[in-house]
């Protein structure tokens, strides 16, 4: 079992996570914070595997309360999950230690795989903000070159709508092969480019 905080200063939003998260048999709620205060207080107490964290709240913010939970508890894994995916947003939360960014417009699907790819060590983004990762990183001076070898023709065409920024769901489709299939090439493919998470294996895509 996946043990789960909510955190979200709206009551209409949480209730509507907890019906999500409840529906599957491996993920529990252990815990709703209206407020970053109340989000670290539960956290230290409750010692959840995952947090949902919004970033917009009355009170201690969802970044702050991101920061000083990891301080206390380096283990749990934040999720964010908020409206807003501009960069005054998404660098500051990623600085404070969050583990993935997901847009309140995702889809209940990717919401739940969000949690337990955080979970399981990964780190996923809303696609049109890994886009940005990956552009920023390009455009900072990492598009050295880096020749990719071992793969085979199937895993090189992921990597490259990887890069792109499509989901595993649009992948699956553009290729016309299962979700599944594509979960089990991005695996063998960071394992082969040493990538410890998508944003790693998508800039590795355009170094390629």
């Amino acid at each position: 079992m996946i043990r789960v905080l909510l955190v979200d200063d709206q009551q209409l939003i949480r209730a509507g996570l907890r019906m999500l998260c409840e529906a599957e048999g491996d993920l529990e709620v252990v815990g709703e914070a209206g407020d970053g205060r109340e989000a670290i207080a539960l956290a230290e107490r409750l010692r959840p595997d995952v947090v949902v964290m919004d970033l917009r709240m009355p009170g201690v913010d969802g970044i702050s309360a991101t920061s000083r939970i990891l301080a206390g508890r380096p283990a749990t894994r934040v999720l964010v999950l908020t409206t807003f995916g501009d960069d005054d947003h998404l660098y500051p939360a990623l600085t404070a230690g969050a583990a993935g960014f997901l847009l309140k417009d995702a889809p209940p699907s990717e919401l739940l795989d969000g949690i337990r790819r955080v979970a399981a060590g990964d780190s996923p983004f809303s696609q049109d903000v890994l886009r940005r990762l990956v552009r920023r990183a390009v455009g900072a001076g990492s598009e050295r070159r880096r020749p990719v070898d071992g793969l085979t023709a199937r895993e090189r065409d992921v990597l490259g709508l990887v890069g792109e920024g499509l989901s595993n769901a649009e992948i699956a489709e553009r290729l016309h092969i299962g979700v599944t299939t594509v979960k089990t090439h991005i695996t063998a493919l960071m394992t082969k480019t040493n990538s410890p998470n998508r944003v790693r294996l998508a800039l590795t895509a355009h170094q390629a």
